[in-house]
């Protein structure tokens, strides 16, 4: 079930306007209206737990996510996705969807991605509408963030290389300032976090081209574990 890859063109480059980009900026920013800062991702309880207690251990958590945990995924799905559109193949990216949605290890993940794109979804078609969301509309699948943007970009033709990054970029900084709540950390505490965190970002976005559905998996099981805990911990302030 290996997805066939697409080489990213100069061409490619050439057609990502301006506008392209400050779309991208949009979509990732803690002021789009997706409710991404009321979610965690498992470290309320990993803060609760004393797993997490100061930037050290926040930057080491989020790095094993991105490294073997769900977060790895996220980066196959989002490039998968990014791929069909670029082909114009609805079908692959139902799939695609399907499978995302699938690959939730928990139940408080599965509300995560899917409220999240929910919402993402109700706020493209009213300000930045595309036939490509129209996918999401004919499955009863529940979409997944990372599907939906990965999609939407390449209809905008910004280029993978700069699309993935940011993505990934905007989950690291949306958990980093859940961290600052949590611990708390200062502000810039916080971006020393995103900061150390940068090669992670890019390293993990450089193995794409090397990556595909087959790939998929994870070995970060003390999130999927943290996820699990939450769900009953006594008192909480986000929703994963």
């Amino acid at each position: 079930m290996r997805a066939r890859q697409v080489q990213i063109t100069t061409d490619d480059d050439q057609a990502c306007s301006p506008q392209s980009l400050l779309r991208l900026q949009s979509w990732l920013s803690p002021t789009f209206p997706n409710g991404a800062y009321s979610y965690s991702h498992g470290i309320e309880w990993a803060v609760d737990a004393g797993c997490v207690v100061d930037r050290k251990s926040l930057v080491d958590w989020l790095e094993a996510d991105l490294r073997y945990g769900s977060c790895r995924n996220e980066v196959i799905f989002f490039s998968e996705a990014y791929r069909c559109a670029l082909e114009e193949d609805p079908t692959g990216l139902a799939r695609i969807a399907e499978l995302a949605a699938a690959f939730r290890g928990t139940s408080e993940f599965a509300l995560e991605a899917s409220q999240q794109a929910a919402a993402c979804l109700g706020t493209l078609r009213q300000v930045w509408p595309d036939r490509i969301l129209d996918v999401f509309s004919e499955t009863r699948i529940p979409p997944v963030l990372a599907v939906v943007l990965g999609a939407r970009s390449a209809r905008e033709r910004i280029p993978l290389r700069l699309a993935l990054p940011a993505f990934l970029h905007a989950y690291v900084a949306n958990l980093v300032t859940a961290g600052v709540r949590l611990i708390p950390l200062g502000q810039t505490d916080g971006q020393l976090a995103i900061a150390e965190l940068e090669h992670v970002v890019l390293s993990e976005c450089a193995q794409d081209r090397c990556t595909a559905l087959d790939d998929l998996g994870s070995a970060g099981l003390m999130v999927e574990f943290a996820s699990i805990a939450h769900e009953t911990q006594y008192t909480r302030l986000f929703r994963s």
